[in-house]
């Protein structure tokens, strides 16, 4: 059976070529077909009244891509409908009057209706261009789609993205237009992954333009100052990582918790997929601790970090399980997007029994929390 997210994606993908469809023979066989008196023929109908549901599957599809660049969408929209607009009123608009009826005491024949498709290009068009503006200039929602900002962030967060804290940029260029501040140690940051600026990804700021940074046993080290964690007195364990080491970090203004793993041998257990499956509580991820301490971690630095002036580096609160700064490098100043502050949804399938159950996929108490 297809699975929630496999619907999606086929949905999504057939939208544009059903779509593209339904635009040609709305806007220029269906005014041809209301001339001859003709009706919509059975095929054409099924289609109207798909669109709309193919449609809310591909923005479905975008907000939860990875890779995709929304605002780039928003431009597309905003010019697509603008032309449609303007093609339709001075090339188009015109054809759809009917001819004057050759006895003059007949009424004037009405004009053929709107296509539906100037009706949604009219609708889009300031819509469009509102999204675009405050999700270019001021905030911008961004999804959580791994553990490595665990316990701060969950996978399946949805995060509003303040844009203009670290200065106003144009969207899709991302040319800076005004600076508005600048980035401090602690902040949750989205940037663009520098091995590959399509993907946008969130970490914590742990060293400024300058800063040493060594990372020994999962703690911080800065400019030889170690930052204090403070453990729980109880192991972490939420269904998919277990045993874990879960404490309390400061860092500039930041209060925040950290996961940690005192192990050379990283994170083990039945299984390690890309996601962990909660609601089978398979214990995805164990921490085993060797009974001998003192050895490496896993993730610790062998050398100091020095940070280049201009650049930042961002480091997970999931120590042990975060693709981040120590491995991919350094975030230069214009890759980053914005500051993550606070969560409006958390909407995560792997914790429901089914796709359709939303009391479980729905974490209630996630929603309006600040992020430290």
């Amino acid at each position: 059976m297809m699975d929630f997210t496999n619907l999606i994606a086929t949905l999504a993908m057939i939208a544009i070529p059903v779509t593209l469809v339904a635009v040609v023979d709305d806007w220029l066989l269906r005014p041809r077909r209301l001339l001859a008196g003709e009706p919509d023929p059975a095929w054409v109908q099924g289609l109207y009244l798909a669109v709309p549901v193919l449609l809310l599957a591909a923005v479905w599809r975008l907000i939860t891509s990875e890779r995709l660049d929304f605002s780039l969408v928003l431009v597309a929209v905003v010019v697509v409908s603008a032309l449609v607009l303007a093609v339709d009123r001075w090339v188009l608009a015109p054809r759809r009057v009917r001819p004057a009826p050759t006895d003059p005491s007949a009424p004037a024949a009405e004009p053929l209706p709107e296509p539906v498709t100037v009706d949604y290009a009219r609708s889009f068009l300031p819509v469009a261009l509102i999204v675009l503006l405050v999700r270019g200039f001021i905030f911008e929602p961004f999804r959580i789609p791994s553990d490595s900002m665990m316990p701060t962030l969950l996978q399946g967060d949805f995060l509003v993205v303040n844009k203009f804290a670290y200065g106003l940029r144009l969207p899709v260029l991302g040319t800076k237009l005004l600076d508005t501040g600048t980035p401090q140690r602690g902040d949750v940051v989205v940037f663009r992954y520098p091995p590959d600026p399509a993907i946008n990804y969130i970490k914590r700021l742990v060293g400024l333009p300058g800063d040493h940074v060594k990372v020994i046993h999962d703690q911080l080290i800065i400019n030889g100052t170690p930052i204090p964690l403070v453990q729980d007195a109880a192991r972490y364990d939420d269904g998919c990582y277990h045993n874990m080491r879960r404490s309390t970090e400061v860092l500039g203004t930041h209060t925040h918790g950290v996961l940690s793993c005192l192990t050379d041998d990283g994170l083990v257990g039945p299984a390690t997929p890309a996601t962990c499956n909660r609601r089978n509580l398979d214990h995805s991820y164990q921490c085993i601790e060797p009974d001998s301490p003192g050895l490496i971690d896993r993730n610790d630095t062998l050398e100091e970090i020095v940070v280049p002036a201009g650049q930042y580096l961002m480091i997970g609160d999931n120590r042990d399980n975060s693709a981040d700064g120590r491995y991919f490098g350094f975030v230069p100043e214009n890759d980053l997007i914005g500051r993550a502050t606070r969560i409006w949804l958390n909407l995560d399938g792997n914790r429901a029994a089914s796709w359709y159950n939303w009391s479980h996929v729905i974490n209630w108490s996630r929603i309006g929390q600040k992020i430290e």
